[in-house]
């Protein structure tokens, strides 16, 4: 990340940079999300020279945090986001194993087995935005975190976040062309898997005939039909920007240069 900032002020020479961190890696997988949001919330209003606003990066799964941070809290505002690789209608599958790594595997089934549990749901971090489409009863009663920022529980939607990320100048969502690693990769542009029939077969940790899965996509979700959170407001204004980088999970090249450039730095 550090080396990533500092390639921003390359671009952008005197530009002011708060990096979003956690003292010990473990800390990107293990933790409540909704108290690490309110934390660095809190972090955010105390910094001066944010005050008036701020662009705003994520980083695969900080991409869906700080959409987070725009639609809970967004004081001070955000005023352009992009998300890298972001995982905003969650993941479906748990990152695959290397082959042979058979401990990995069998952690792998034993984590899937589990994610839906009241310890998983507050503490590991992948669990509180995993969502099987096989499986969406568990998820919607268990998940305290993504089906919230997503607006999916009728009864407790809540306006506010479709105010805050309408306000949005742009939302730029960056997909990855080649990612196994967020399983589906099209969650990076709010698209989830369809129910599948496919057998599913663990021992190849894939689900027969995935390469061709039916993928809904964004403007075909309720989320954004009926607009839960502000996302087809901003659509239909032009403001949110559909982009690819070629490779795989975070395999950013250059291709994040002319974003960067175009998005941040009050040129938007």
């Amino acid at each position: 990340m550090l080396e990533f900032a500092s390639r921003i002020e390359e671009l952008h020479p005197g530009i002011f940079i708060h990096s979003v961190y956690f003292y010990g890696r473990s800390l990107i997988q293990y933790g409540n999300v909704n108290e690490q949001l309110e934390l660095v919330a809190s972090r955010i209003a105390a910094i001066p020279e944010l005050e008036s606003g701020f662009d705003a990066i994520g980083l695969s799964q900080g991409g869906q945090f700080l959409r987070a941070y725009v639609e809970r809290y967004n004081k001070p505002p955000v005023h352009n986001l992009i998300t890298f690789g972001s995982q905003h209608m969650g993941i479906s599958d748990i990152p695959l194993c290397r082959p042979y790594d058979f401990l990995c595997q069998v952690a792998r089934r034993a984590a899937k087995e589990a994610v839906h549990g009241k310890w998983a749901q507050a503490n590991l971090v992948q669990a509180q935005y995993f969502r099987d489409p096989t499986n969406l009863e568990a998820y919607l009663s268990a998940n305290h975190f993504l089906t919230s920022i997503n607006n999916e529980i009728p009864v407790s939607r809540n306006s506010t976040y479709a105010k805050n990320l309408a306000s949005l100048n742009n939302l730029v969502l960056v997909l990855f062309t080649e990612d196994k690693t967020a399983v589906p990769k099209e969650s990076a542009w709010f698209g989830s898997e369809e129910v599948p029939t496919e057998f599913h077969n663990e021992e190849h940790q894939a689900i027969f005939g995935s390469t061709s899965r039916t993928i809904i996509h964004m403007r075909s979700q309720p989320l954004y039909q009926e607009d839960w959170i502000g996302l087809r407001q901003l659509d239909e204004r032009g403001g949110v920007v559909l982009e690819t980088c070629v490779g795989e999970h975070m395999q950013m090249g250059d291709c994040w240069k002319r974003l960067v450039r175009d998005y941040v730095g009050g040129s938007r």
